[in-house]
């Protein structure tokens, strides 16, 4: 495209020239990848054509320093204050905002030569205050028209991606713009608070809103170190948290029930994922970097899910202070939980300059810190930007924020805690009460999963143990070279370590857990083992969306699926989970998965009520847990633990039944259990190789080998995607 830089007159060696033409040169060289259409479309009210933004800019110099101070000077065309007025009303009428899309007139090279006569001039008046002559207002009014035009630069680049985000053909500003820093999930940090002091302090410049500086008292909270990422936002969606009205504000869940509100701004879906539109053009959405283009609605709504809030923009300002804000100006603007509003005791100025900030001091949040657009040394820990809560073309991002009351330097509250509590809900409500074993796994059930393993009466770990370390060679032999391992459901990792240990070459390992303990335990017992091995945890719940690590992308990979774990399953549903983990795992995948055998009663029942009463523990951990996690009144001691065959389904069941009649709460709701009454919290479906090869085709996979145990009988097939079998 043509280049526009030559519109701004050369260096000169005045200091004042310098600092002009460094601010007035980067604008330029902003829309020099643009063409003359580009420059001169409006994409939406909001936002402006950036042949508009070169015009104001220099508009704003022109009316506020020239006109004023420069003796002699005469407006370039007086019919450009009109055009080129944003909201200045004590200048007079303007062009509505709405519709500067349609100022075809003046041209971009129109406006670009009125940017080069108003930058000469501008010179002039700075030659005129060279030498320490510049008095304290003028510069000040320098310093605001110079940060006005940097605003516009964030603005100008806001506006270009809403405007290319339009077009079918999704062009890319710059194909080489950098991607947002990932840094990974964050952890909270504990501010002590008090009483402190905010707004702005030194004495360089800084916007009328900053301050006056003042005291405020801030309670003790915890702040997290980083920004959400998309792969946290991504379990926000997969838990349905666009259509659960319980998390939003009024005005918001009316936004997200029309529809307008059903991902973050720019992203696509696609048939593997999701993409987004960035400046860079359309990319991946990566789950380790920040979230971005989300509203305050949103952001409010994530919060609320995450068992978090939005931090208040003066526990915002002293954590920046502190040091402890990771990605504080270098992502995104982060949503406070602040109302727009003066400071105690600040008064705008009677004149047009005063309508900078002051009049917009209603009906808007404050945002902090500063995004990938800012443009460099523009933000600061006291600056505060403001938008409306339904916006969210600005590069906006999520810092979460909570009330202390929690250990310090806790992690961030899994992002299972609200589907934890949806699902008591909605399970202790139904007229047969059932829970998911899923939520067995908090780290006292998974201590207590290895010790039933452990039980004599509890088959089916040795048996597939024994099977599998039998086999392993010829299993991993048909592993593609460079394969990746993924394990759902990791637990403690126990049985990777008889793949591992065979001449297959893994180099890279991705266990998936809902555990966070049971994960990081098992990473470093690993990572003691095999130096050599890469070890990438997801905490995730394998049942629902997730996102697996860049590096695993590029692989062939190889699904485990040990444990018999597939029997918990409805048929339904496991044929579900199969179906996910073949599309996840991609063409040419195959999956190694563990099935326990049918076989005679007795042997089943034991290893379900083992008589040291292990099992029993592990299926009443699950009422502790929802006594810690969600203020249960659970008594373990009044249910009675119960395993039991289903001849119609090919089952062992475990329930938990009331020994009396009671009321219990749980997850701020009521819940009554009759004598005698049963929660269903298991199902350990068994197999036959026929009833498990027809399970596995419903949801697109051959058996290609399998191999059986001696007894008690226990199943390992290898699965491999049906056309590729074909």
């Amino acid at each position: 495209m043509a280049s526009h830089i030559h519109s701004v007159p050369a260096r000169h060696a005045n200091p004042l020239h310098t600092r002009y033409l460094d601010v007035r040169r980067r604008t330029v060289a902003l829309v020099d990848p643009l063409g003359a259409e580009d420059m001169a479309i409006q994409s939406m009210p909001d936002a402006s054509p950036a042949k508009w933004h070169l015009a104001h800019t220099t508009w704003f110099f022109e009316t506020f320093l020239l006109g004023p101070h420069l003796p002699g000077y005469a407006p370039y065309d007086a019919r450009y204050s009109y055009l080129f007025n944003s909201y200045y009303e004590a200048i007079g009428p303007r062009q509505p905002r709405p519709f500067r899309g349609l100022l075809s007139r003046p041209t971009v090279d129109q406006v670009l030569a009125y940017r080069r006569h108003v930058d000469a001039q501008m010179l002039r008046l700075l030659d005129g205050l060279h030498d320490g002559m510049l008095d304290s207002a003028l510069e000040n009014l320098l310093a605001l028209g110079l940060a006005h035009e940097q605003q516009h630069q964030e603005l100008l680049l806001m506006d270009i991606l809403h405007l290319f985000a339009q077009s079918p053909l999704r062009p890319a500003y710059d194909t080489a713009w950098p991607h947002d820093r990932a840094q990974g999930p964050g952890t909270f940090q504990r501010m002590a608070g008090g009483l402190v002091e905010i707004g702005h302090e030194t004495p360089e410049f800084a916007f009328d809103n900053e301050s006056p500086r003042h005291k405020t008292y801030v309670a003790p909270f915890d702040i997290s170190d980083k920004l959400v990422t998309n792969g946290e936002w991504l379990r926000f969606m997969a838990d349905d948290g666009y259509a659960r009205p319980e998390l939003w504000l009024a005005d918001g869940w009316t936004l997200a029930r029309s529809g307008e509100l059903a991902a973050p701004l720019y992203w696509e879906r696609i048939d593997d994922g999701w993409q987004v539109m960035t400046l860079g053009g359309l990319r991946p959405v990566d789950p380790d970097a920040p979230v971005t283009h989300v509203s305050y609605y949103e952001a409010s709504a994530y919060a609320r899910w995450a068992g978090a809030r939005l931090p208040t923009e003066a526990e915002w300002e002293i954590s920046a202070h502190a040091g402890i804000l990771a990605q504080a100006d270098t992502v995104a603007w982060q949503w406070t939980q602040t109302a727009y509003g003066p400071y105690p005791g600040f008064r705008a100025t009677a004149d047009a300059i005063g309508e900078y900030n002051g009049k917009f001091m209603v009906s808007q949040l404050v945002l902090r810190g500063g995004a990938s657009v800012t443009p460099p040394g523009h933000s600061r820990p006291s600056y505060r930007n403001f938008f409306y809560p339904h916006q969210r073309w600005m590069f906006s991002g999520v810092r979460l924020a909570r009330d202390a009351g929690h250990g310090t330097s806790d992690p961030l509250p899994p992002a299972r805690d609200a589907s934890f509590a949806r699902d008591v809900r909605i399970g202790l409500s139904g007229h047969a009460k059932s829970m998911s074993p899923k939520y067995f796994y908090d780290a006292a059930g998974s201590a207590l999963f290895e010790a039933i393993c452990r039980t004599p009466e509890y088959y089916p770990t040795r048996a597939e143990s024994a099977l599998l370390a039998r086999v392993a060679e010829d299993i991993a032999a048909a592993f593609p070279p460079g394969a990746a391992l993924i394990e759902f459901g990791s637990g403690a990792s126990e049985k990777t370590n008889l793949l591992l240990g065979t001449r297959a070459g893994i180099d890279l390992y991705v266990p998936i857990d809902i555990s966070r303990d049971a994960l990081a335990q098992a990473s470093a017992r690993l990572a003691a083992r095999y130096p050599a091995l890469t070890v990438l945890p997801v905490e995730a719940d394998f049942t629902q969306a997730f996102v697996l690590p860049d590096s695993a992308q590029q692989r062939p990979k190889v699904g485990f699926f040990p444990g018999s774990t597939i029997g918990n399953f409805t048929h339904d549903e496991a044929v579900g989970f199969l179906r996910n983990a073949r599309e996840m795992l991609g063409a040419g995948a195959r999956m190694i998965v563990g099935a326990d055998m049918v076989k005679d009663l007795p042997t089943l029942l034991r290893a379900y009520d083992d008589a040291e009463g292990v099992t029993a523990r592990f299926n009443k951990n699950l009422l502790v847990r929802i006594n810690r996690e969600l203020d249960g009144s659970f008594d373990p001691e009044s249910f009675d633990h119960l395993a039991i065959w289903n001849d119609v389904h090919d089952r062992i069941e475990m329930h938990l039944v009331s020994r009396v009649d009671q009321i219990v709460h749980a997850a701020g709701h009521a819940f009554m259990f009759r004598r005698g009454e049963r929660l269903h919290t298991e199902n350990s479906h068994k197999f036959t190789p026929e009833a498990f090869a027809t399970l596995a085709a419903r949801a697109g996979w051959t058996v290609a080998r399998h191999w059986i145990g001696d007894a008690p009988a226990f199943g390992i097939f290898e699965l491999v995607d049906d056309e590729r079998a074909g």
